[in-house]
């Protein structure tokens, strides 16, 4: 079974994205050496992306630009690269290189391709799928990268799930630019 994993930014308070959905804060201290080796290496690892309608929109209009290609040229061929899956009831078509459209249910689908032979998956922002998805245990990995900033208020990538998740610590990273990266699994 292929392997799923959420890897978001989140605040020191718990958000990934702002009230009003902004997420520029999670770029600050991009130029940490090691830090932008970190995101490279990660995209780098091939695999599968899954996004909401939201999240592709907004990675779509801004990888396959010549201005990702200036800033990050290793993270925008592999991101171009990649296969992705986007997740939409009101999208009509997908036109990011190798991305599918898929309008059906969501937990169902992403079961369907984690039967899949293949590499595996991640999911990047869309806190709504993420939502969507922990409650039928269909994410094996929890990957946050907690940066230094508090928004005091926004939006959790756990917003509207039923129950309580219990989750164990896997992994940690801590760089310079004081951002920290914590992965968790289910407990159970």
């Amino acid at each position: 079974m292929r392997k799923l994993i959420a890897l978001n930014h989140i605040t020191l308070d718990g958000y990934f994205v702002s009230a009003d959905g902004d997420f520029r804060w999670a770029h600050t201290g991009n130029d940490d050496p090691e830090y932008a080796a970190f995101v490279a290496e990660n995209a780098g690892g091939g695999g599968q992306l899954l996004f909401g309608r939201i999240t592709y929109q907004l990675m779509a209009g801004y990888w396959p630009t010549p201005i990702a290609d200036q800033h990050s040229p290793t993270v925008a061929a592999a991101m171009n690269a990649m296969r992705k899956v986007v997740f939409s009831r009101t999208l009509d078509e997908a036109t990011w290189n190798n991305t599918k459209l898929v309008k059906g249910d969501l937990v169902s689908e992403v079961r369907k391709l984690k039967e899949e032979d293949g590499p595996g998956m991640a999911i990047l922002g869309s806190g709504s799928i993420i939502a969507q998805l922990a409650p039928h245990s269909l994410i094996d990995e929890y990957q946050l990268m907690v940066d230094p900033v508090v928004l005091g208020k926004g939006r959790s990538i756990f917003d509207g799930i039923p129950e309580m998740l219990t989750l164990k610590l896997a992994r940690t990273r801590i760089f310079k630019n004081g951002k920290v990266y914590l992965c968790y699994e289910p407990a159970a």
